[in-house]
C-alpha cells in the first residue's frame, strides 16, 4: 500500500508515519528542496530504508505542491492514500502566513491529489473549524459553524470547505482537539495551547507552599487530546471501509474545564491545591469584561505586557471560555472495537509535565539547559515502532536490571516485544518489574547473577544460551562507583580490585560467553554504559573511571575484528543519572542530572542507529580539553578537587562529624555557584 504525506516531518507526521509503514507500506514524504536532508534522519529514527520512506520535492504554496509533473504521471494511479497534515497551528501567526498554508495549501493538496487519481483523501483539520460555536457540534456540522473572528479558525472553517466541495475525490476529515504531547512518554516539540500556562504554573508552585488551598473559576470548556491517541485513530478511521466523505471528531467525549486542567497540573508539579468551583455567573462576566476592557487601548496594552511577562499570548486568553462541546459518540463507536479509547486528562497529565521541564521549558543559561537542550538534540526520541522493528522477537540481555536505568531499558524493550532477559543479583527484587511487564503482555525472564563473580557469568551464558539460544543484545549496565581521593585508599587496595571485578572483568566474561553465538548468527550488539567520566577524568574517581575506561579500550580493539560479523560494539559515555548508586554522596543534589528515562532513552537510540559512541558535549569537550589543554585541565580539576572534601565515610569521620559537615555542603546549584565563586575570587571578605 502506498502513501503519500504532506507535513509527514511535523509533530503528528513523526508519530503517524511509523504506524503507516507497520502496515508494510511504502511513505512518500512532501518535502522542501533544503530539507531532504532531513529525510535521512527520520528515516534513522523510524528504522526505515530508502525504500520505505520517499522524499518528494515540494513546497505548500506552489501550484500541485510543486510536485514535478514526470513524478504525478509516474505514480498516477498508485496512490491509495493521500494524507495530507500539513498546516499552520499557530495562533500568534499572521493571517497571510495561515491563509497560505492552510487555505491555498489544502487546495493545492486536492488539486495534487486528483491528478495522482489517489484513492482517498486524508484531511486533518481541527476542532476550530466549527468556530466558537455555543453548545454541541456534531461531526455532521460544518456551516452551522460559530464566531469564525481568528484567522486560525477561519481558515481551518475554509480548508474544510474546499474538500467537502469536491464531487470525485474520495475524502475524510479528521477534527482533533488540542493535540499535547504522548500520553505515556509525554512528547511534545512546541509550547502551545495548555503549555503556554505551564511556566506561571510552575512559577506559582516554586513560591506557594504545596497543598496550600487557592480557589478559582473553572472557567470554560477546553478539549486536549494526547498525540498518541490521535494518530491510533486516524491509522484505524481512514483504513476502516465504507466510511468515505465522513469527519471524525478524535475529541475526549467529556472535555476539561480550564479550572480542572490547572487543579491537575497544580498536583502533578507539587503546588499549591487549587479549588475550581463553577460559577456559570463569573464564566459570564467575564467574556463581558473582556469584551468591554478589550475596546479600552491603554488597558488593553497593559494586560497584553502582563501577558507577555508571563509567556502567554494574549490571542490565547481570549479562548479560555471555550463555549463548544463536541459529540464524538459515531467515531467513538468505530474505535472502541479496536481498543483505541481516548484516556482522561489526569491520566497522562504527569507526563506531558515532565517533558516540559526537562525539554521544552526555556531555562537560564546554566549547565542543567546545556544538558537538556543536548539530551533532546542527541536522543531524537526514538518511537516505539522504530524500536520495534529492531528487537521483535530479539533476545536482550539487561544486567542490573532491579533499578534505575536497567528496569526502565527492561521495561521499554519489552513494550517493543523484545525477549527481555533481566539480570540481577538477587531475582526476587525483579518481581515486581517482571510483574509489570507481564500486565503490558511481554515477554521477559529473570536470571540470578552476581556479574562480579566470572562463574556466576558463564551459568549465566549457559542458561541463556540453551533457554533462549543466545543473545542478540547485550546491555552491560550493572556497575560499581567509589567515590574516593588515592590518598584515602593506600590501604584499601581492593576499592580497585572490587571496581574492575564488576564494571571490566564481569563485563568482559559476558562479552565473550555471548560473542560466539552472536558470531555464529552474524548479527549482534554489545552496549556498554560507560562514564562521562572516562572523558573527563574527575578526581576521586580514579577506580571507576580505570575500570570504565579498561572496558572502553576493550571495545575499540574488539570492535574491527567482528565488524564483517555484523557486530556492533556502542559505549555510551552516560552523563549522571539520578539511580540509587549516586544517593549515598547528597553533594550530587547540586549537580545537572538525567532521570532513569532519559538515560533509557539514550540506550534505546543506541540499539535504533547501532552508532559507535554516545556522547555528551559536555563530554567530548572535557575530552578535547585534557587532549589539548592537559597542564590547564588538570589545574582546573585540581581547583575543583579542592573545594569539596572526601566523604565522611572515606576519611573515617564519626557520625556526629559527618553530620556537621554534611550540613555545610551545597545542596542547590545557588550554594554551589556561591562556594565556586568564593574559591575562585579569593579575597579579603572571604
Amino acid at each position: 500500500m502506498n502513501y503519500f504525506v504532506t507535513g509527514g516531518t511535523g509533530f503528528i507526521g513523526r508519530f503517524l508515519v511509523p504506524r503507516l509503514l507497520d502496515r508494510g507500506g511504502r511513505v512518500y514524504l512532501l518535502v522542501r528542496p533544503g530539507s531532504v536532508a532531513k529525510v535521512d534522519g527520520l528515516r534513522e529514527l523510524w528504522g526505515a530504508t530508502r525504500q520505505q520512506v520517499v522524499a518528494v520535492e515540494g513546497d505548500l504554496g506552489l501550484p500541485k505542491l510543486g510536485v514535478k509533473p514526470a513524478w504525478v504521471r509516474q505514480h498516477a494511479g498508485k496512490i491509495d492514500h493521500f494524507f495530507h497534515l500539513a498546516a499552520i497551528y499557530d495562533m500568534k501567526a499572521s493571517a497571510a502566513s495561515q491563509r497560505t498554508s492552510n487555505v491555498e495549501g489544502t487546495r493545492q493538496a486536492v488539486a495534487l491529489a486528483k491528478s495522482l487519481k489517489a484513492g482517498c483523501f486524508h484531511q486533518v483539520s481541527s476542532i476550530a473549524a466549527a468556530g466558537l460555536y455555543e453548545g454541541t457540534f456534531t461531526e455532521d456540522m460544518f456551516e452551522e459553524a460559530g464566531a469564525l473572528d481568528h484567522p486560525y479558525f477561519q481558515t481551518k472553517h475554509e480548508s474544510e470547505g474546499i474538500v467537502r466541495a469536491e464531487k470525485r475525490l474520495k475524502w475524510r476529515i479528521y477534527r482533533p482537539g488540542m493535540v499535547v504531547g504522548h500520553s505515556r512518554t509525554g512528547e511534545m516539540d512546541k509550547v502551545d495551547g495548555p503549555y503556554y500556562f505551564f511556566e506561571t504554573l510552575h512559577n506559582l508552585s516554586s513560591v506557594v507552599p504545596e497543598g496550600f488551598p487557592l480557589l478559582m473559576n473553572k472557567a470554560g470548556l477546553l478539549n486536549i487530546v494526547p498525540v498518541d491517541y490521535v494518530v491510533k485513530a486516524m491509522d484505524h478511521l481512514a483504513h476502516l471501509p465504507g466510511h468515505d466523505r465522513e469527519c471524525f471528531f478524535l475529541t475526549d467525549p467529556d472535555g476539561i474545564r480550564v479550572g480542572d486542567v490547572l487543579k491537575t497540573l497544580m498536583r502533578v508539579s507539587h503546588g499549591p491545591r487549587l479549588h475550581a468551583v463553577n460559577a456559570s455567573l463569573v464564566d459570564a462576566a467575564t467574556r463581558l469584561a473582556g469584551k468591554g476592557i478589550g475596546r479600552m487601548q491603554p488597558v488593553k496594552k497593559l494586560g497584553e505586557r502582563l501577558l507577555q511577562r508571563m509567556g502567554i499570548p494574549p490571542q490565547v486568553v481570549a479562548y479560555i471560555n471555550y463555549p463548544t462541546r463536541f459529540d464524538s459518540s459515531r467515531t467513538r463507536a468505530l474505535l472502541e472495537p479496536a481498543g483505541i479509547i481516548c484516556p482522561p486528562f489526569e491520566e497522562y497529565a504527569q507526563p506531558i509535565w515532565d517533558y516540559w521541564q526537562h525539554f521544552l521549558r526555556k531555562d537560564s543559561a546554566s549547565v542543567v539547559a546545556e544538558v537538556d537542550s543536548l539530551f533532546d538534540r542527541l536522543v531524537g526520541r526514538p518511537t516505539l515502532a522504530a524500536l520495534r522493528r529492531r528487537v521483535r522477537g530479539k533476545v536482550v540481555v539487561v544486567t542490573g536490571a532491579t533499578s534505575g536505568i536497567g528496569r526502565e531499558c527492561a521495561l521499554r524493550l519489552a513494550r517493543a516485544d523484545a525477549q527481555v532477559v533481566l539480570v540481577a543479583r538477587t531475582v526476587a527484587k525483579l518481581d515486581s518489574t517482571l510483574a509489570e511487564i507481564a500486565a503490558a503482555g511481554g515477554t521477559a525472564r529473570a536470571y540470578a547473577c552476581d556479574v562480579a563473580d566470572l562463574a556466576a557469568c558463564d551459568r549465566l551464558v549457559r542458561d541463556v544460551s540453551a533457554d533462549l539460544g543466545g543473545a542478540d543484545i547485550l546491555i552491560n549496565n550493572a556497575g560499581r562507583s567509589i567515590r574516593r581521593s588515592v590518598r584515602y585508599s593506600y590501604d584499601r587496595f581492593h576499592d580497585f580490585e572490587r571496581t574492575m571485578q564488576l564494571n571490566y572483568f564481569g563485563a568482559l566474561r559476558l562479552i565473550t560467553g555471548f560473542l560466539p553465538g552472536m558470531e555464529a548468527r552474524q548479527e549482534g550488539q554489545i552496549i556498554n554504559i560507560s562514564s562521562i567520566g572516562v572523558l573527563t577524568s574527575p578526581p576521586r574517581f580514579s577506580a571507576y573511571v580505570a575500570s570504565k575506561a579498561a572496558l572502553d579500550a576493550f571495545s575499540l580493539c574488539a570492535a574491527p575484528e567482528y565488524r564483517h560479523c555484523n557486530i556492533e560494539f556502542t559505549t555510551i559515555h552516560m552523563p549522571l543519572v539520578r539511580t540509587p548508586m549516586i544517593a549515598p554522596t547528597g553533594l550530587y543534589r547540586a549537580f545537572p542530572t538525567l532521570s532513569p528515562e532519559q538515560a533509557r532513552d539514550l540506550v534505546m537510540r543506541a540499539i535504533v542507529t547501532r552508532t559507535k559512541k554516545v556522547s555528551t558535549s559536555l563530554g567530548v569537550a572535557g575530552a578535547l580539553a585534557q587532549a589539548t589543554m592537559p597542564g590547564f585541565t588538570e589545574a582546573f580539576l585540581s581547583q575543583a578537587y579542592e573545594l569539596f572534601p572526601d566523604s565522611p565515610a572515606a576519611r573515617g569521620l564519626s557520625e556526629e562529624e559527618a553530620t556537621a559537615e554534611l550540613a555545610d555542603l551545597p545542596s542547590s546549584r545557588l550554594a554551589l555557584a556561591r562556594k565556586l565563586f568564593s574559591q575562585v575570587m579569593r579575597g579579603g571578605h572571604w
